[in-house]
């Protein structure tokens, strides 16, 4: 079967959960090869196998991880050279669409970002124009450099025994421009991370306050699940923008996203549309959220909020 190259994203050695999801999508493809740059691997290889790696790349030279993005662009440039994948699969975040960009230049391919499905020959589904349409598209010239959004698919375990490559790279002056001087860890509370989380719970204008967000979080919190706040939310200053879900925020794809008193404009859309099922509650039966939902509360959240919450935690 044809090789698949997927980048892993990693903290410090712990694997994040969109890079099982490019696993399980790549060995449904062709079959996975998982390309490990920085330090920890040792403490991550046992994951990687644990979800399909057929063979492991590591890039573990200390250099490769000093300096920002060109160098995971730059050694998997190489791997493509080398090795002739079908296609490389990234995660696409911040980062990983950045590597991607530089990586589709260097070896003269085409990029798709913002990819939710992947089918048979590469051809990539995308959610577009606030997630009103859906789109396929495919790479025509060069090796497929395709990013994959975070809980687009389920990550499914498919134990292996990975062969392992040392690999490194040779630098240039312009991968080396910009070097990290200084990492700072930023405190984790119990929730989920926004993007990797499985089910979301976020607040909208209609919540009032950010002194009411503390519904929102019972909820989340009865549930598992992480926070997020439409712009109007954040814009008011009742939540961190860092938690904004929409087509200016993060864009989330968990298995279940639940709309408290949020309109459903069509920026918050973009953000959600993927999400595999929407719950709404709103009092404005009207309101162009209940398009898009599987279930709509048509109530008060202040009433609707707590009395879910409640009935979540008598069911634990």
């Amino acid at each position: 079967m044809a090789e698949i190259l997927v980048l892993v994203d990693h903290v410090d050695g712990e694997v994040k959960k969109v890079t099982l999801e490019l696993l399980t999508l790549a060995n449904r493809l062709g079959e996975a090869s998982a390309v490990w740059v920085g330090a920890g691997y040792d403490g991550a290889k046992d994951k990687l196998a644990e979800y399909g790696a057929q063979k492991v790349y590591v890039g573990a030279d200390e250099e490769l991880a000093s300096y920002v993005v060109a160098p995971k662009a730059a050694l998997l440039a190489q791997l493509v050279q080398e090795k002739s994948p079908a296609a490389v699969l990234v995660a696409a975040t911040g980062e990983g669409k950045e590597v991607a960009g530089r990586l589709a230049v260097k070896i003269g391919s085409g990029v798709l970002t913002d990819v939710v499905d992947v089918a048979d020959g590469f051809v990539a589904e995308h959610s577009i124009f606030g997630g009103g349409t859906i789109a396929h598209a495919k790479v025509t010239t060069g090796t497929p450099v395709i990013a994959v959004r975070p809980n687009a698919v389920a990550a499914e375990a498919a134990p292996a025994t990975p062969a392992e490559e040392q690999v490194t790279v040779a630098l240039s002056d312009t991968d080396k421009g910009t070097k990290i001087v200084e990492k700072v860890v930023q405190e984790k509370g119990e929730r989920p991370d926004l993007t990797e989380a499985a089910i979301v719970v976020s607040g909208g204008r209609g919540v009032g306050n950010a002194e009411n967000f503390k519904i929102i979080e019972g909820l989340a919190d009865s549930l598992g699940a992480a926070v997020g706040a439409s712009r109007a939310a954040t814009d008011a200053g009742w939540y961190p923008h860092q938690f904004q879900v929409g087509q200016t925020g993060k864009t989330v794809s968990p298995q279940l996203y639940i709309a408290v008193g949020i309109s459903g404009a069509i920026q918050h859309r973009a953000g959600m549309q993927t999400s595999k099922t929407i719950i709404a509650i709103n009092k404005d039966s009207e309101a162009p959220i209940f398009e898009l939902v599987d279930f709509g509360v048509v109530g008060d959240l202040f009433q609707v909020a707590p009395q879910l919450t409640e009935e979540i935690t008598k069911r634990k």
